[in-house]
């Protein structure tokens, strides 16, 4: 399949303006000479009918963008065409008959660029990030990762692994030459400043982590203590179902804000309460659920019920588990007060509203954030980079025994090589490009 020539509209649904239908593969020039009479300038629009099997179908831009200067690094072009649903079916069935010719998979034309040595892995991840990017810190992250921020930082790590073992291994075999340094100090030195370095870049996970995913707040505390009131008047909507009656709200409920560019999640939950209802049982114990997963718990006392301390969410099995912030809302400020609150907001009269929206903001993280400087946002470089810093603290540990210490080193080596995805990467190719929209 990777000899097929494949095409995909590459530009958003139709109707539209204007409709890009992309083209790569070794059959490309043909088909642009088969249209046009012969191959156009390279990398310049020409304007042109587009005719396929002697048929008209539109008149647009063509250009032409032979490998391996290409986004993918095969011959590539692309058609801009009215975005009408007729001429964009005509002509990718057109297109689609040719012979060596078929529509592309998801994610094909990224994944050929990544197999071509256009891309790596982390800057494939980059460019998906920037496709579903819906705020300005998600935009940022995501263009420093595509643009190699995260690559070349890796890569020179790999390059001093690459001197820490050239000096062991001469260690090794020519121990007995005069020029050898004999002194274990300058590998055992860089190896520990290396570890340093990786554990400085993994201490930024969470707010990378923030910065990419959201961060998630859960709006928790008895029934009717004003949570579904508050989601609404913190999101401007009526997202939630509000109601006098005790566990109106039994499933969670996602409404995604964008504050000053940073993405805020609020989950509203069920009130917490014992009840018989097996309906309500099941929304209490994913209110807990979401709470322990949270970056932040809202806990929500009304000055007109009885006074309900958090609930504590440690569990014995999970001793490492890090708790969530949690900060007590006073809600109904037009009620009364509540003794020991952080912030008072009234849903009814706003009171407070934009202050709490501030607050969140604040306790994000994002105002001090740097995104240049935030290399690690993905799961799977904090366990690359965690397993590099893991063997590299095995290698200092074997000053001594110079053959246990090659290994170790070779250990983070690959690590990193894992983590740009040039050994072991078939399982999360597939798992990434799956989620890729057809056309890039």
């Amino acid at each position: 399949m990777s000899n097929d020539t494949i095409i995909a509209l590459s530009s958003g649904s139709v109707p539209s303006g204007v409709a890009i239908i992309r083209l790569s593969g070794p059959a490309a020039a043909r088909v642009l000479t088969d249209m046009l009479g012969a191959l156009p300038e390279p990398r310049r629009l020409k304007l042109t009918d587009i005719s396929i099997g002697g048929e008209t179908l539109d008149r647009g831009l063509v250009a032409w963008m032979p490998g391996p200067h290409s986004f993918t690094g095969e011959d590539c072009a692309e058609l801009q065409v009215h975005g009408s649903p007729a001429v964009v079916r005509a002509i990718l069935r057109g297109l689609a008959s040719q012979p060596g010719m078929r529509l592309a998979e998801a994610g094909e034309f990224t994944r050929r660029a990544f197999e071509n040595g256009k891309l790596d892995l982390t800057e494939v991840e980059g460019l998906g990030d920037l496709i579903l990017a819906e705020t300005e810190n998600q935009r940022r992250l995501a263009h420093a990762r595509l643009e190699g921020g995260l690559t070349r930082q890796v890569e020179r790590w790999r390059e001093q692994l690459l001197d820490m073992r050239a000096d062991i291994e001469a260690r090794l075999d020519f121990s007995d030459e005069g020029d050898v340094d004999a002194s274990p100090a300058s590998w055992a030195d860089d190896a520990q400043a290396l570890h340093t370095a990786i554990d400085g870049a993994l201490s930024v996970y969470r707010q990378g982590r923030i910065l990419r995913d959201g961060y998630r707040v859960v709006l928790a505390g008895p029934p009717n203590a004003g949570k579904s009131s508050l989601l609404n008047a913190l999101s401007r909507s009526d997202a939630a179902i509000v109601s006098d009656e005790p566990g109106t709200t039994r499933d969670l409920k996602e409404i995604p804000l964008d504050i000053d560019g940073q993405l805020i999640i609020l989950i509203d939950s069920a009130g917490l309460r014992e009840t018989t209802s097996r309906a309500e049982a099941i929304g209490v114990d994913r209110a807990r659920a979401a709470m322990r997963a949270a970056d932040l718990v809202l806990w929500l006392q009304a000055p007109d019920q009885v006074s309900v301390a958090p609930p504590d969410l440690r569990e014995p099995d999970q001793p490492a588990w890090n708790p969530p912030d949690v900060v007590t809302i006073a809600t109904k400020k037009d009620l009364g007060t509540v003794e020991g609150a952080r912030h008072s907001v009234s849903a009814t009269t706003g009171a407070g509203v934009s202050e709490l929206l501030a607050f969140l903001h604040r306790v994000s993280g994002a105002p001090a954030a740097h995104t240049a400087d935030i290399l690690v946002s993905h799961e799977r470089d904090r366990e690359a980079l965690h397993a590099a810093s893991a063997a590299l603290a095995d290698a200092t540990s074997h000053v001594d025994e110079l053959e246990f210490a090659a290994e170790d080193l070779r250990r983070a080596s690959h690590a990193l090589e894992r983590l740009l995805g040039r050994m072991d990467a078939e399982a999360v190719l597939d798992h990434l490009f799956s989620a890729f929209c057809i056309g890039k």
